[in-house]
């Protein structure tokens, strides 16, 4: 659904048109793209690529298949996709960014990924595919910039084939109190510094926190996740519920 002018939405912690957020957001992903990798290896301690590990091995996704990694950035998924699929598969990189995808496309191409590799410019909200097109869909800590997570979840549905399944890896809402303290403080006090010192960017940093605190939590998301028309759906905290991997099959 089209947003109104009229109609505001979060930036962080900040209320903004809705119809602002995709520029605003596109800043923050223009000015992180060259630092990104470097900056997730620091800010999590290498665990991001665990994560990313485990969501590959619950893909189900086997030689020859179409796959669709949206807001794919610097080609993480894409990378172990491609070798999976192979030459009669294919792997879509898409995202809204054109820095991240030159990141992406150029860090792919160092490693000798091509030919089954598509690199697409697109919306989360109105994904250019036709429907049925994909065996599987990701989304890897992409899904909490979007400013109609509805729309872009209806649009996954409708381009995923039947048989096929969604996964969402994203920050969520760790299980314990404490835990949740702890990340408060690391995710408003160090993040920051950590972007202004390796990045020189502190503000997108924060941005980058206060988006984590402002996203679904997990039984939000698996709601939403069924609203759109998923089944079976679930979800699985990784590293206490700091994230969180969402799926859900389309019949």
């Amino acid at each position: 659904m089209q947003e109104s002018k009229d109609e505001t939405t979060h930036f962080g912690f900040q209320q903004i048109p809705a119809n602002e957020k995709v520029d605003a957001v596109a800043k923050v992903f223009h000015s992180v793209a060259a630092k990104y990798d470097i900056m997730n290896d620091l800010m999590s301690g290498g665990i991001h690529r665990l994560w990313k590990m485990h969501t590959i091995n619950q893909s189900g996704v086997k030689y020859g298949n179409q796959v669709l990694d949206i807001a794919g950035g610097t080609g993480d998924l894409t990378l172990k996709f491609s070798r999976i699929v192979g030459a009669e598969g294919k792997v879509v990189l898409a995202d809204i960014n054109d820095s991240m995808l030159k990141v992406g496309r150029d860090k792919l191409a160092n490693k000798g990924v091509v030919g089954n590799v598509e690199f697409v410019q697109a919306n989360a909200e109105e994904l250019p595919f036709p429907d049925n097109t994909f065996d599987c869909i990701t989304i890897a800590f992409g899904l909490r910039n979007v400013t109609n997570k509805d729309a872009a979840l209806a649009s996954m549905f409708r381009v995923l084939k039947p048989g096929g399944r969604l996964l969402v890896l994203e920050f969520s809402k760790p299980k314990s109190e404490h835990l949740s303290m702890l990340y408060d403080q690391y995710s408003f006090r160090v993040l920051p510094f950590m972007g202004k010192l390796v990045a020189n960017d502190a503000e997108s940093y924060r941005y980058l926190a206060e988006s984590i605190r402002m996203h679904p939590d997990q039984e939000t998301l698996k709601d939403m996740m069924e609203n759109v028309g998923f089944e079976s759906t679930s979800y699985q905290n990784l590293t206490g519920g700091i994230v969180a991997l969402h799926k859900g099959f389309k019949f």
